[in-house]
């Protein structure tokens, strides 16, 4: 009941909090109609296997955690059990214990994306990157863990009360730090410097009604031959981010569309709404996780007072992993429509959908995507529309469709005020995730452009 409650609350809020309006009504888009057989075949040899990979590390994942759940590992020699310690060093452990787990299909995706010539980086490159984020991953997993068991000794019943608020609050304050203290650690970030890019960003930006301080470049081209954009950070540290490759392989007025699209998720405000939609359902979200936790390890976390042990550990990340993936998947219908407000938000500021249908083909290229995918990966999978869908967005501005806007009017100003500055800084939305936008770009999997 808690689960289908979670799922309830996370559908209401995806609904309320999805573009209000009509957007611009797509006709039907064949893909033959922009791309030849040998492309779309070529994209789907590439992108169909990446995907079941994918899917098969997911499954990995959760075959290693019940294992783990059924016969679970002991806190390490010499560390009191009901220590922080023991509770951080098992955590870590688990963490560990996953990514390891995982590398050899990580490795498999990879060589593909090699093969395929969209992957740049050398092996050491991406085995050093793989140390990072694991290494980041681990420290993530043990303060959490540590955290988790002790809310569970001091609230067994209510934990899930304030673990839901804090796990709010972490997730602002990695949206916060990551661009200027995580994503550096991967990527070198340089402001966009002064030329015709800049005049066009702050010229879309003043029409916009969006008040643009950092615009950067990110050196993707180090691990990737993809193209791509996003927009990331909270507060001071909220910026646009353009991959190199991009700005390099398109032209300017193709790169003025995507630069249009990235405004669209400013002046919407969309990363603090994604932050708010997080925030709704969280509470009800633990609380599903606490009572499957207490299902799952009936001996570790059973609802006696502070009875609660490392072992509960493996519980607790599956618990997570069952309640968080179909949240996802509401959260990426409501996603889909963010992005498909911001490709019509991007016509309306060009008036240029020529090259937005360009872009569409070339990106869908350069990126070896699926340019019309499965439709249960499109409704269930995706984040964005798909590129035969933006192509008949871009189609229906063409024929003269408008779209109504019941958001904030354009020429509203939200802030995002000088183009590049602060320096050199690193930009993403996740922790550690420039490298895992890049990477999961070079090793295969979709990377919708742009975003």
């Amino acid at each position: 009941m808690a689960l289908a409650g979670a799922l309830a609350v996370a559908e209401a809020i995806a609904l309320a909090t999805r573009p209000r309006g009509r957007l611009l009504a797509a006709p039907p888009v064949r893909a033959e109609d922009h791309f030849s057989a040998e492309e779309i075949a070529r994209a789907r040899r590439f992108v169909r296997p990446q995907l079941a990979i994918g899917l098969a590390g997911m499954a990995l994942e959760g075959v290693v955690l019940a294992s783990l759940v059924r016969r679970p590992p002991a806190p390490p020699a010499g560390l009191a059990r009901r220590s922080l310690a023991a509770g951080a060093a098992t955590g870590a452990a688990l963490s560990l214990t996953l990514t390891v787990a995982g590398l050899p299909l990580a490795a498999l995706a990879r060589r593909r994306s090699l093969d395929a010539g969209l992957a740049t980086q050398s092996w050491g490159g991406w085995a050093g990157d793989v140390a990072k984020s694991t290494a980041l991953g681990t420290a993530f997993a043990g303060a959490g863990s540590a955290l988790a068991l002790e809310l569970m000794r001091r609230l067994p019943r209510g934990w899930w009360i304030p673990g839901s608020g804090l796990a709010v609050a972490g997730g602002a304050v990695l949206l916060l730090a990551g661009p200027v203290l995580l994503d550096p650690l991967f990527n070198r970030f340089t402001p966009l410097p002064a030329g015709p890019a800049r005049d066009d960003v702050l010229e879309l930006a003043r029409r916009a009604g969006v008040r643009v301080r950092q615009v950067y470049v990110v050196d993707a081209s180090r691990r990737t031959t993809a193209a791509n954009a996003y927009v990331t950070g909270l507060g001071p540290t909220k910026r646009v981010v353009l991959f190199d490759t991009l700005l390099n392989s398109f032209s300017p007025e193709e790169t003025r569309l995507v630069v249009a699209h990235e405004l669209a998720h400013v002046h919407y405000r969309d990363v603090p709404q994604a932050l708010l939609h997080m925030a709704v359902t969280a509470p009800l979200c633990a609380l599903a996780v606490a009572r499957l936790t207490r299902r799952l390890t009936p001996a570790g976390e059973a609802g006696q007072a502070g009875e609660a042990e490392p072992e509960v550990l493996p519980g607790l990340a599956l618990a997570v992993g069952l309640v968080a993936t179909p949240v996802s998947l509401i959260y990426n219908a409501r996603s889909r429509a963010v992005e498909a407000r911001a490709d019509a938000f991007a016509l309306e500021l060009t008036n240029d959908p020529a090259p937005f249908i360009s872009f569409e083909r070339r990106i869908a290229l350069q990126n070896l995507a699926d340019p019309d995918p499965p439709a249960w990966v499109a409704r269930l999978l995706a984040t964005h529309p798909t590129t035969v869908e933006r192509i008949g967005i871009a189609r229906a501005y063409e024929a003269g469709e408008r779209w109504s806007d019941a958001g904030p009017a354009m020429g509203s100003v939200a802030d995002f005020g000088a183009v590049g500055s602060g320096g050199e800084r690193g930009s993403d939305g996740a922790a550690a995730a420039s490298a895992a936008g890049a990477a999961s770009a070079a090793d295969g999997a979709t990377h919708p452009p742009p975003g």
